[in-house]
């Protein structure tokens, strides 16, 4: 019995077309529900691809769904994850659509819960587990109160944003009022039609048309290395965990681009309760803070596939596995990785080449898929002109390409 995945994805990352890749090498027929030229379009792991248009979405999702037909639908953007629970609104109890939905994120209708940041923490700190305080910012009086009760440095975040946008740590109230009425107040609408047609991105057209005010947090700031959990689910319990450290990020609140894995009692214990408490199934991440004295803060819950998500360290550490498993239960895990850490390109690469931890850990180079290795220097070097990769296992640490990719931008 096979296992048909849609990725749906409704922005340009490249780590969309390695959750692609997972399902595929774990036995699973993948399609996808995807901007035009976006990464996951061009890998070779996809069987199909979908068109998402951004100015009727949830058509373009129905559309995918009648003719992939899949088992499940892995969602890798938190937007994609608002139109599935948007599409499971509009549909008919018990109908095929609304079916696949609830097989693919568990309890739809918690996701309100979920994608808010304050209510999110708020059910975290009510199952024990260790949490920032994080405050509502109704208006530009209420944060004087909140920094009263918080104190600085805080970090103000609005919902709604995902891969470190819409989060700023502020350190002086001057700083919190400007960047909380940053976030607070949506662009203009001829600023947004300005960035449509700079980024070539419909998004923003949306919102100059239909624009909608951002419900924006306070929470108080934890000093600590970055954490996190990424993990699969299944009607509420885990399936499969990869839980690590930061070492390194792309920015004080980017992606992770070092990471090592860990065994940690906390991040698990955190990781199952919330699972259960919102019955989620699919594919997941928790992001957290680990202090000095070693112990964890959970800073918010991702509801959708995270980087993390992507790696294979074996049986019950394999998420596409895991999860599939689920569906179809004659897959197999995927071979394990065997280093704990591991270095996501091209991003420590392009800093410093000659990085000890190329050649020390996992580099995690998407050999596999030609298209997507160009991708991750074309997203990273715009201006570099990329051809074919051509590059052995063996010299992994240092990667060669055929025409000259600048090692530092």
């Amino acid at each position: 019995m096979s296992c048909k995945i849609l990725i749906s994805t409704t922005v340009s990352w490249t780590s969309t077309a390695r959750h692609a890749a997972g399902f595929a090498l774990a036995g699973c027929t993948v399609e996808a529900l995807a901007p035009a030229k976006a990464p996951v379009t061009m890998s070779r792991h996809v069987s199909a691809v979908h068109p998402y248009r951004s100015l009727a979405p949830l058509r373009s999702l129905r559309e995918a769904i009648r003719h992939a037909a899949p088992d499940l639908i892995v969602s890798c953007d938190d937007r994609a994850v608002q139109h599935l629970v948007r599409l499971y609104d509009c549909e008919p109890k018990g109908s095929s659509v609304a079916r696949l939905i609830e097989r693919s994120l568990g309890g739809p209708r918690e996701y309100a819960g979920v994608m808010s940041r304050q209510t999110s923490m708020e059910a975290a700190r009510s199952l024990g587990i260790r949490t920032p305080e994080t405050l509502p910012v109704p208006d530009e009086n209420a944060l004087e109160t909140c920094i009263d009760a918080i104190g600085l440095p805080a970090v103000l975040k609005s919902d709604g944003s995902w891969g470190g946008e819409g989060v700023i740590i502020v350190r002086e109230r001057d700083d919190a009022l400007a960047a909380y009425r940053r976030l607070a107040n949506r662009p203009s609408r001829l600023r947004s039609l300005a960035r449509a047609c700079r980024r070539n991105d419909a998004h923003y057209l949306a919102s100059a048309l239909a624009p909608r005010p951002s419900v924006v947090s306070i929470q108080k700031f934890v000093r600590g290395r970055p954490a996190a959990s990424a993990f699969a689910a299944w009607h509420g319990e885990v399936v499969g965990a990869v839980y690590y450290d930061v070492l390194k990020a792309d920015g004080t609140v980017g992606p992770p681009s070092v990471i090592r894995r860990v065994d940690c009692p906390e991040i698990d214990a955190a990781t199952k309760k919330l699972a259960r408490h919102f019955r989620l199934s699919g594919l997941h991440g928790l992001d957290f803070i680990r202090d000095d004295a070693g112990h964890v803060h959970l800073l918010e819950i991702n509801p959708r596939a995270t980087q993390g998500g992507t790696l294979a360290f074996g049986p019950g550490r394999d998420l596409a596995s895991a999860l599939a498993g689920c569906i179809s239960p004659d897959i197999e895990p995927r071979p394990a990785i065997r280093n704990d850490t591991v270095v996501f390109f091209p991003g420590e690469w392009l800093q410093d080449p000659a990085s000890s931890l190329l050649a020390n850990t996992h580099h995690e180079v998407p050999w596999d898929d030609p298209e997507i290795l160009r991708a991750c220097l074309q997203n990273t070097v715009p201006k570099a002109r990329v051809r074919t990769a051509t590059a052995t296992r063996k010299d992994s640490a240092k990667p060669t390409f055929s025409s000259p990719v600048p090692a530092k931008v």
